[in-house]
């Protein structure tokens, strides 16, 4: 007897074998256009339907980003970017934060910070009732990268080792937030969202941005508060972390970290072969198909082919979400997407 979406990703969160590999779906806006215009209609639930997508994200909008001036816009934590146009249509690029002129504590005390009365969770209820047989991923929560984008990447390597009271005072406030806010989540839903997001990318194409001593100092406890509260709503840790993060792993696996996004197959150390062999079924993982080259790059059969390995090696026993090392990109052809989802049916 065929599982729901949801009975057969909570097995795989067990380590236990479903019927088929679950399946998530991340893209950028302009990939669900081009999706689209290939599929012939607008219709999301339609597609993600087609594609045999078990996992559905729920929506609880923020504040609009504002424009500032000079084609920069900034969005409610002081993040800032500008809209760079592409073949498939404006796409947004970071720029310095709010705080990257920051002088002392006080301007950053004295900050405009939102509170968690900002996120429109009216309509979670009415999402997961909608989406009843789904898996629920809910949240976009970040205690060390949103701050470091406010910050500068510049402003807070340097505050790490100058001013430390800086970025424990920024990793506090967005920790702070998001407690607040996946309480009122789990509250509203009567502790029905199955997997809470958390982000702070702490990899590089080669190796961690940080060392070991930092990452205990300056993430890991506010990850841990997270988590521990996640953990007590009732939910499991999806945490999306970009780059060659394996010699963090164990160190997510005591935190208390259920599932590792994207698995970027950035070098030999994050190979799906090395990830079961040394973490299986410790912590289970989501991702892995190459958003760099195989994706944009590679034909249908060749990302078929990477498929039914990924599901193979660390899908065999349970504990893996088949999905892309990082959301769909507008220069992945259509095909690549269909060929990725097919291949595991």
């Amino acid at each position: 007897m065929a599982m729901t979406s949801r009975e057969r990703v909570l097995a795989a969160l067990r380590h236990e074998r479903p019927d088929r590999t679950p399946r998530d779906f991340w893209a950028e806006p302009p990939s669900w256009r081009r999706l689209f215009a290939h599929a012939g209609h607008a219709e999301k639930e339609r597609l993600l339907g087609r594609l045999g997508v078990d996992v559905r994200h729920l929506e609880a909008p923020a504040p609009d980003e504002r424009p500032i001036g000079g084609g920069v816009y900034q969005n409610f934590w002081g993040e800032r970017f500008v809209k760079k146009e592409t073949p498939w249509g404006p796409m947004r690029e970071d720029v310095k934060g709010a705080l990257v002129d920051a002088a002392s504590l006080a301007e950053l005390e004295r900050f405009p910070w939102p509170t968690p009365d900002c996120i429109d969770r009216s309509s979670l209820a009415a999402q997961c009732r909608r989406h009843e047989t789904r898996a629920l991923l809910y949240g976009f929560a970040d205690v060390w990268q949103r701050p470091a984008l406010v910050r500068g990447w510049q402003g807070m390597f340097l505050d790490m080792i100058e001013r430390p009271e800086w970025v424990h005072f920024l990793c506090q406030k967005f920790t702070d937030f998001y407690l607040e806010d996946y309480t009122r989540a789990a509250e509203i839903t009567a502790g029905r969202i199955d997997l809470y997001l958390l982000i702070s990318d702490l990899g590089g194409q080669r190796g961690p941005l940080i060392s070991p001593e930092m990452f205990g100092g300056f993430v890991a406890p506010y990850l841990k508060a997270m988590i521990d509260r996640i953990h007590q709503l009732g939910g499991r840790v999806l945490f999306h972390s970009c780059g060659a993060v394996a010699a963090f792993i164990p160190e997510l696996i005591a935190l208390g970290v259920d599932v590792l996004d994207p698995i970027q197959p950035a070098g030999p150390a994050m190979q799906p072969e090395r990830l079961a062999a040394e973490f299986g079924g410790r912590i289970c993982f989501h991702g892995g198909i190459d958003m760099q080259r195989l994706l944009p790059w590679g034909s249908p059969a060749a990302v078929a082919a990477e498929v039914r390995r990924y599901c193979e090696v660390l899908g065999a026993r349970g504990g893996y979400i088949l999905g892309p090392a990082h959301l769909f990109q507008p220069d992945v052809p259509p095909e690549n997407v269909f060929a990725l989802y097919d291949a595991a049916r």
